[in-house]
């Protein structure tokens, strides 16, 4: 079985035109490196975008939608694999499933709830499976400086916001997650999701 990737990320563009190159750059980057991508299906905004250019790079990916969003976020008819599924939790559960790995691009409320729930799963010991932000221009930094204002309040412990590897490089991002993702088979005992 091919290292996937699960890449969390928007339905919509956004305002500044470097997510959207950053979203064409990652598909590229990953179908040139083997690594299946795994996303949440839909055809529109930057979910299209990185789709779109996995796909022209010859690469796998895999999209995971719900019945009720395949209208709304308009279902790729072009993947490797289009699963359709019944609600979000189980959309959420399948894609990390499938995934040796999680990389958050930039996005709104589905994006941050995504790359929060892989995070806390991993904090719980569910998984094992490197989570990376990719903090395109900067869109990150807010939270960012939130996540340090929680870790200082002593609501996060140090291991935990160590668990987010943050990178501003598609490059750097991918040589630090693919050996971590390498080593975090589905497969294993240790990861139950």
């Amino acid at each position: 079985m091919p290292t996937r990737i699960c890449v969390f990320c928007g339905s919509s563009q956004g305002t500044d035109p470097a997510f959207t190159e950053a979203a064409r750059q990652m598909g590229q980057a990953l179908a040139q490196q083997e690594i299946g991508l795994v996303y949440g299906g839909g055809s529109i905004g930057l979910m299209g975008t990185l789709a779109d250019a996995a796909l022209e790079a010859g690469g796998e990916v895999t999209g995971i939608i719900p019945e009720a969003l395949s209208s709304a976020e308009v279902a790729h008819g072009q993947l490797s694999a289009l699963q359709v599924v019944p609600d979000m939790h189980i959309r959420k559960a399948r894609m990390a499933s499938l995934a040796d790995g999680f990389i958050a691009l930039p996005g709104g409320i589905g994006t941050f709830e995504e790359l929060f729930e892989v995070w806390t799963w991993a904090q719980l010991g569910y998984h094992s499976k490197p989570i990376a932000l990719l903090n395109v221009a900067g869109f990150y930094d807010p939270l960012l400086e939130f996540l340090n204002h929680t870790l200082n309040q002593g609501f996060i412990r140090p291991g935990c916001r160590d668990l987010l590897q943050v990178h501003t490089e598609i490059e750097t991002l991918l040589a630090q997650l693919l050996p971590a993702a390498l080593a975090a088979s589905p497969n294993l005992a240790s990861n139950k999701i």
